[in-house]
């Protein structure tokens, strides 16, 4: 698990790091290459009064008022968007050993609100934790797939590995 958490504000490139069985985790933001805005993203992102719509507000009392604040919100969290106060990024986790990286994009996911409004980022570093099963697999494989091209790399170290990769 990781004991450093993302801040509260965050920026692409913030790093935080772990260690996990004799491996170096790390994860690190990355801005997401989508460019579409948050209402072409989500449906139901702006609110409607039609019960078969996306972004239903529900029935009861005062819906219209409800309504209003829904989308004052919606309205809000676009503004805020196009401002770049928040954005859409990617959690990317990379594995090293003793300081030698052995598979830079682990395991990633894409598309996460960064700096949302009202939210203080910490779904940023439940992500990355549940992301380390697989960057852990990833860097098992690494080391094993080294682990047998090293006897004949070894015996001629002038010699490319049989596939041409390490």
């Amino acid at each position: 698990m990781f004991t450093e958490r993302f801040s509260s504000f965050v920026c692409p490139g913030d790093v935080i790091t772990c260690e996990i069985e004799g491996f170096t985790v790390s994860a690190r933001i990355i801005p997401d290459d989508c460019p579409d805005p948050p209402d072409q993203r989500q449906d139901g992102f702006w609110p409607s009064l039609y019960k078969d719509a996306p972004g239903f507000i529900g029935p009861g009392n005062n819906f219209r008022a409800r309504f209003a604040d829904a989308q004052a919100t919606a309205e809000a969290i676009m503004e805020g968007w196009r401002k770049g106060e928040w954005f859409y990024c990617g959690i990317v986790l990379s594995v090293s050993v003793d300081g030698v990286e052995l598979a830079p994009h682990a395991a990633s996911l894409f598309g996460l609100e960064a700096n949302y409004p009202e939210t203080d980022n910490s779904y940023l570093t439940e992500v990355a934790e549940n992301l380390l099963p697989d960057a852990i697999t990833t860097a098992r494989e690494v080391l094993a797939r080294l682990a047998r091209l090293a006897p004949s790399v070894l015996a001629d170290p002038g010699r490319e590995p049989p596939d041409g990769r390490v």
